[in-house]
């Protein structure tokens, strides 16, 4: 019995410390190459499910931001055209009052204003 578990010992070493003696090639510096395997690489249907889940979840959070950046953009330009408009109108007024009488000002301001109303 003991003959058998001796003989049985060294065939394992021999597999698992099999020599590769010196490469064909003569680049004995590289590292061996296993076998290629096309399949082993492939992700399981759960794992492509999830990937796809996160990338859709990153792609509605980066597309809320842009549009929350857009929406403050935009809130930024109204309100420089907003304050260019009232500039330009206190200007105007102000060139009216050089030529005019005050309560005559006064009484186009008004006019002006109830026409903004009735056509808004």
């Amino acid at each position: 019995m003991s003959s058998v578990t001796v003989e049985s010992v060294p065939a394992q070493e021999a597999t698992a410390e099999k020599p590769l003696g010196m490469r064909k090639n003569g680049k004995q510096w590289h590292a061996p190459k296993k076998a290629f395997r096309p399949g082993s690489g492939l992700t399981s249907y759960e794992q492509r499910v999830k990937t796809r889940t996160a990338q859709a979840a990153m792609k509605a959070k980066e597309k809320e931001m842009k549009e929350e950046k857009e929406a403050e953009r935009k809130k930024r330009v109204l309100a420089i055209k907003e304050k260019k408009a009232a500039k330009e109108e206190k200007e105007r007024y102000e060139q009216m009052a050089a030529k005019m009488h005050k309560k005559r000002l006064d009484r186009l301001k008004r006019k002006e204003k109830r026409n903004k109303l009735l056509s808004s």
